[in-house]
Protein backbone atom coordinates (compact mmCIF):
# COMPACT_ATOMS: atom_id res chain seq x y z
CA UNK A 1 0.00 0.00 0.00
CA UNK A 2 2.60 2.56 0.75
CA UNK A 3 4.48 1.72 -2.39
CA UNK A 4 1.30 2.72 -4.18
CA UNK A 5 1.37 5.59 -2.44
CA UNK A 6 4.42 6.80 -3.75
CA UNK A 7 3.97 5.49 -7.11
CA UNK A 8 0.13 6.29 -8.15
CA UNK A 9 0.70 10.49 -7.37
CA UNK A 10 2.97 10.04 -10.51
CA UNK A 11 -0.37 10.10 -12.60
CA UNK A 12 -1.59 13.80 -11.53
CA UNK A 13 2.18 14.94 -12.33
CA UNK A 14 1.68 13.68 -15.64
CA UNK A 15 -2.14 14.62 -16.30
CA UNK A 16 -1.41 18.43 -14.48
CA UNK A 17 1.65 18.69 -16.79
CA UNK A 18 0.18 17.99 -19.80
CA UNK A 19 -2.94 19.51 -18.95
CA UNK A 20 -1.00 22.72 -18.95
CA UNK A 21 1.14 22.02 -22.35
CA UNK A 22 -3.18 21.95 -23.76
CA UNK A 23 -3.45 18.51 -23.95
CA UNK A 24 -7.86 17.82 -23.82
CA UNK A 25 -8.55 16.57 -20.29
CA UNK A 26 -10.60 14.50 -22.03
CA UNK A 27 -7.96 13.01 -23.98
CA UNK A 28 -5.85 12.28 -20.63
CA UNK A 29 -8.17 10.29 -19.40
CA UNK A 30 -8.70 8.25 -22.49
CA UNK A 31 -5.58 7.19 -22.46
CA UNK A 32 -5.28 6.35 -18.41
CA UNK A 33 -8.62 4.00 -19.41
CA UNK A 34 -7.92 2.86 -23.20
CA UNK A 35 -3.88 2.45 -22.77
CA UNK A 36 -5.05 1.23 -19.40
CA UNK A 37 -6.94 -1.87 -20.58
CA UNK A 38 -4.36 -2.55 -23.37
CA UNK A 39 -2.01 -3.22 -20.65
CA UNK A 40 -4.14 -5.12 -18.41
CA UNK A 41 -5.51 -7.59 -21.16
CA UNK A 42 -2.50 -10.04 -21.15
CA UNK A 43 -2.36 -10.54 -17.31
CA UNK A 44 -6.18 -10.81 -17.39
CA UNK A 45 -6.14 -13.21 -20.10
CA UNK A 46 -3.96 -15.48 -18.81
CA UNK A 47 -6.14 -15.70 -15.70
CA UNK A 48 -9.50 -16.56 -17.05
CA UNK A 49 -8.80 -16.76 -21.21
CA UNK A 50 -10.55 -14.40 -23.54
CA UNK A 51 -14.50 -15.76 -22.89
CA UNK A 52 -13.39 -15.42 -19.50
CA UNK A 53 -13.30 -11.23 -20.06
CA UNK A 54 -17.62 -10.87 -21.11
CA UNK A 55 -18.71 -9.12 -18.52
CA UNK A 56 -21.56 -11.00 -16.90
CA UNK A 57 -23.55 -7.59 -15.76
CA UNK A 58 -22.28 -4.98 -18.59
CA UNK A 59 -24.45 -2.85 -16.55
CA UNK A 60 -22.93 -2.59 -13.64
CA UNK A 61 -20.05 -1.74 -15.16
CA UNK A 62 -20.98 0.37 -17.49
CA UNK A 63 -22.19 2.60 -15.26
CA UNK A 64 -19.35 1.73 -12.66
CA UNK A 65 -17.25 2.78 -15.29
CA UNK A 66 -18.64 6.00 -16.24
CA UNK A 67 -18.31 7.19 -12.55
CA UNK A 68 -14.48 6.41 -12.53
CA UNK A 69 -14.61 8.52 -16.29
CA UNK A 70 -16.31 11.19 -14.36
CA UNK A 71 -13.93 10.95 -11.25
CA UNK A 72 -10.76 11.16 -13.60
CA UNK A 73 -12.08 14.18 -15.69
CA UNK A 74 -12.94 16.26 -12.54
CA UNK A 75 -9.99 15.46 -10.96
CA UNK A 76 -7.41 15.88 -13.40
CA UNK A 77 -9.62 19.07 -14.79
CA UNK A 78 -8.87 20.32 -10.94
CA UNK A 79 -5.19 20.21 -11.13
CA UNK A 80 -5.71 23.29 -14.19
CA UNK A 81 -6.48 25.52 -11.09
CA UNK A 82 -4.94 24.11 -8.01
CA UNK A 83 -2.17 22.54 -6.35
CA UNK A 84 -1.68 18.66 -6.46
CA UNK A 85 -1.48 18.48 -2.73
CA UNK A 86 -5.04 20.65 -2.49
CA UNK A 87 -6.97 19.18 -4.92
CA UNK A 88 -6.47 15.50 -3.53
CA UNK A 89 -6.90 17.19 0.02
CA UNK A 90 -10.72 17.89 -1.31
CA UNK A 91 -11.08 14.76 -3.29
CA UNK A 92 -10.47 12.95 0.24
CA UNK A 93 -13.62 13.72 0.58
CA UNK A 94 -14.89 10.81 -0.76
CA UNK A 95 -14.68 8.09 2.34
CA UNK A 96 -16.82 10.66 4.12
CA UNK A 97 -19.64 10.25 0.97
CA UNK A 98 -19.05 6.55 0.57
CA UNK A 99 -19.91 6.40 4.68
CA UNK A 100 -22.69 9.01 4.02
CA UNK A 101 -24.59 7.04 1.05
CA UNK A 102 -23.75 3.54 1.99
CA UNK A 103 -27.62 2.97 3.91
CA UNK A 104 -28.81 3.96 0.98
CA UNK A 105 -27.01 2.31 -2.01
CA UNK A 106 -26.19 -1.16 -0.04
CA UNK A 107 -28.00 -0.71 2.80
CA UNK A 108 -25.86 -1.06 5.47
CA UNK A 109 -26.61 0.59 8.57
CA UNK A 110 -24.28 3.68 9.75
CA UNK A 111 -24.58 4.46 13.85
CA UNK A 112 -24.10 7.98 15.17
CA UNK A 113 -20.60 7.81 15.43
CA UNK A 114 -20.05 7.58 12.10
CA UNK A 115 -22.61 9.97 11.19
CA UNK A 116 -21.05 12.22 13.73
CA UNK A 117 -17.55 11.35 12.19
CA UNK A 118 -18.95 12.39 8.59
CA UNK A 119 -20.24 15.83 9.73
CA UNK A 120 -16.64 16.51 11.26
CA UNK A 121 -14.63 15.18 8.06
CA UNK A 122 -16.71 17.91 6.34
CA UNK A 123 -15.82 21.00 8.41
CA UNK A 124 -12.26 19.85 7.21
CA UNK A 125 -13.32 20.39 3.59
CA UNK A 126 -14.88 23.40 4.39
CA UNK A 127 -11.97 24.61 6.09
CA UNK A 128 -9.51 23.57 2.87
CA UNK A 129 -12.34 25.11 0.79
CA UNK A 130 -13.52 28.10 2.80
CA UNK A 131 -16.62 29.48 1.11
CA UNK A 132 -17.12 32.72 1.80
CA UNK A 133 -13.96 33.41 3.38
CA UNK A 134 -12.34 33.34 -0.07
CA UNK A 135 -13.50 33.67 -3.84
CA UNK A 136 -14.25 30.31 -4.30
CA UNK A 137 -11.76 28.28 -6.70
CA UNK A 138 -13.41 26.38 -9.56
CA UNK A 139 -10.47 23.81 -9.18
CA UNK A 140 -12.44 23.16 -5.51
CA UNK A 141 -15.77 22.18 -6.94
CA UNK A 142 -14.16 19.79 -9.52
CA UNK A 143 -12.34 18.03 -6.61
CA UNK A 144 -15.06 18.01 -4.91
CA UNK A 145 -17.05 16.68 -7.57
CA UNK A 146 -14.13 13.96 -8.27
CA UNK A 147 -14.10 12.76 -4.76
CA UNK A 148 -17.79 12.14 -4.89
CA UNK A 149 -17.88 10.17 -8.45
CA UNK A 150 -14.76 8.15 -7.12
CA UNK A 151 -17.79 7.48 -3.94
CA UNK A 152 -20.06 6.33 -6.09
CA UNK A 153 -17.80 3.82 -8.15
CA UNK A 154 -16.78 2.59 -4.83
CA UNK A 155 -20.09 2.15 -3.91
CA UNK A 156 -21.09 0.03 -6.88
CA UNK A 157 -17.17 -1.76 -6.38
CA UNK A 158 -18.78 -2.83 -3.47
CA UNK A 159 -21.66 -4.17 -4.61
CA UNK A 160 -19.57 -6.03 -7.45
CA UNK A 161 -16.58 -7.42 -4.72
CA UNK A 162 -15.83 -11.41 -5.13
CA UNK A 163 -17.72 -12.11 -8.65
CA UNK A 164 -14.77 -11.89 -10.46
CA UNK A 165 -10.76 -11.66 -10.29
CA UNK A 166 -9.98 -8.24 -9.10
CA UNK A 167 -7.62 -8.16 -12.83
CA UNK A 168 -10.64 -8.85 -14.70
CA UNK A 169 -12.85 -6.64 -12.87
CA UNK A 170 -9.94 -4.07 -13.43
CA UNK A 171 -9.75 -5.04 -17.07
CA UNK A 172 -13.25 -4.56 -17.89
CA UNK A 173 -13.69 -1.36 -16.19
CA UNK A 174 -10.75 0.12 -18.40
CA UNK A 175 -12.03 -1.73 -21.28
CA UNK A 176 -15.49 0.04 -21.09
CA UNK A 177 -14.19 3.17 -19.89
CA UNK A 178 -11.74 3.26 -22.64
CA UNK A 179 -15.17 2.79 -24.61
CA UNK A 180 -16.98 5.37 -23.57
CA UNK A 181 -14.03 7.73 -23.16
CA UNK A 182 -12.95 6.75 -27.02
CA UNK A 183 -16.74 8.44 -28.31
CA UNK A 184 -16.42 11.29 -25.84
CA UNK A 185 -12.84 12.14 -26.89
CA UNK A 186 -13.36 12.51 -30.62
CA UNK A 187 -14.83 16.12 -30.27
CA UNK A 188 -11.36 17.42 -28.61
CA UNK A 189 -8.87 14.92 -30.12
CA UNK A 190 -5.71 16.55 -30.59
CA UNK A 191 -2.99 14.71 -32.44
CA UNK A 192 -0.36 13.22 -29.91
CA UNK A 193 3.71 13.84 -30.89
CA UNK A 194 5.81 11.12 -29.71
CA UNK A 195 6.75 12.53 -26.42
CA UNK A 196 2.66 13.00 -25.59
CA UNK A 197 2.55 9.31 -26.33
CA UNK A 198 5.26 7.96 -24.52
CA UNK A 199 3.98 10.23 -21.56
CA UNK A 200 0.11 8.46 -22.35
CA UNK A 201 1.88 5.11 -21.54
CA UNK A 202 3.55 6.34 -18.60
CA UNK A 203 0.38 7.39 -17.13
CA UNK A 204 -1.55 4.46 -17.88
CA UNK A 205 1.61 2.24 -16.59
CA UNK A 206 1.63 4.26 -13.31
CA UNK A 207 -1.88 3.68 -12.79
CA UNK A 208 -1.92 0.03 -13.32
CA UNK A 209 1.02 -0.78 -11.25
CA UNK A 210 -0.49 1.39 -8.58
CA UNK A 211 -3.85 -0.10 -8.40
CA UNK A 212 -2.31 -3.58 -8.86
CA UNK A 213 0.07 -2.91 -5.80
CA UNK A 214 -3.14 -1.78 -3.98
CA UNK A 215 -5.31 -4.83 -4.75
CA UNK A 216 -2.41 -7.06 -3.45
CA UNK A 217 -2.21 -5.22 -0.17
CA UNK A 218 -6.16 -6.26 0.06
CA UNK A 219 -4.44 -9.60 -0.41
CA UNK A 220 -2.14 -9.53 2.87
CA UNK A 221 -4.42 -7.48 5.09
CA UNK A 222 -7.79 -6.02 6.26
CA UNK A 223 -9.27 -2.89 4.36
CA UNK A 224 -9.53 -1.62 8.44
CA UNK A 225 -5.78 -1.62 8.44
CA UNK A 226 -4.75 -0.04 5.17
CA UNK A 227 -7.27 2.31 4.65
CA UNK A 228 -5.32 5.18 6.82
CA UNK A 229 -2.20 4.15 5.04
CA UNK A 230 -3.75 5.63 1.92
CA UNK A 231 -3.32 9.21 3.13
CA UNK A 232 0.37 8.92 3.17
CA UNK A 233 -0.75 10.04 -0.78
CA UNK A 234 -0.38 13.41 0.81
CA UNK A 235 2.87 13.61 1.80
CA UNK A 236 4.09 12.27 -1.74
CA UNK A 237 2.22 14.36 -3.86
CA UNK A 238 3.05 17.80 -1.59
CA UNK A 239 6.56 16.65 -2.10
CA UNK A 240 6.14 15.88 -6.28
CA UNK A 241 4.02 19.02 -6.42
CA UNK A 242 6.79 21.17 -4.58
CA UNK A 243 9.32 19.69 -7.20
CA UNK A 244 7.87 19.47 -10.15
CA UNK A 245 5.10 22.70 -9.88
CA UNK A 246 6.89 24.57 -7.33
CA UNK A 247 3.46 24.88 -5.15
CA UNK A 248 2.86 23.91 -1.21
CA UNK A 249 -0.14 24.12 0.35
CA UNK A 250 -1.16 26.51 2.98
CA UNK A 251 -1.73 25.98 6.24
CA UNK A 252 -5.78 26.10 6.54
CA UNK A 253 -5.45 23.34 3.97
CA UNK A 254 -3.06 21.32 6.11
CA UNK A 255 -5.83 22.01 9.10
CA UNK A 256 -8.49 20.70 7.09
CA UNK A 257 -6.35 17.61 5.74
CA UNK A 258 -5.93 16.93 9.67
CA UNK A 259 -9.24 17.33 10.29
CA UNK A 260 -10.17 14.76 7.70
CA UNK A 261 -7.78 12.02 7.81
CA UNK A 262 -8.72 11.74 11.45
CA UNK A 263 -12.44 11.23 10.81
CA UNK A 264 -11.69 8.98 8.04
CA UNK A 265 -9.45 6.94 10.36
CA UNK A 266 -12.08 6.96 12.88
CA UNK A 267 -14.67 5.87 10.28
CA UNK A 268 -12.43 2.35 9.62
CA UNK A 269 -12.10 2.00 12.86
CA UNK A 270 -15.45 1.72 13.66
CA UNK A 271 -16.11 -0.46 10.87
CA UNK A 272 -13.44 -2.36 11.97
CA UNK A 273 -14.97 -2.56 15.11
CA UNK A 274 -18.72 -3.52 13.96
CA UNK A 275 -17.19 -6.05 11.83
CA UNK A 276 -15.93 -8.40 15.15
CA UNK A 277 -19.01 -8.21 16.43
CA UNK A 278 -20.98 -10.00 13.67
CA UNK A 279 -21.81 -12.93 14.39
CA UNK A 280 -19.51 -15.37 12.03
CA UNK A 281 -21.19 -17.26 8.99
CA UNK A 282 -21.64 -20.99 9.55
CA UNK A 283 -19.86 -23.36 7.26
CA UNK A 284 -21.70 -24.50 4.07
CA UNK A 285 -23.01 -28.23 4.40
Amino acid sequence: MLFAMVVLPGIDVIAKFMGQQGMPVMQIVWARLGLGAVLTLPFAAREVGLAGLIPERPAVLTLRASFLIAATFFFFSALKFLPIADALAIFFVQPLVVTALSPLILGEKVGPRRWAAVVVGFIGTLIIIRPGLIAINPGSLLALAAGTSLALYLLLTRRIAGRAKAIVTTFQTNAIGGLIASVLVAAVWKSPTAVEWLQFLALAAIANIGHYAIVRAYDHAEASLLAPLAYTEMVTSTTMGLIFFKDFPDQWTFAGVAILIASAIYISMRERAMARQLPPVPPQA
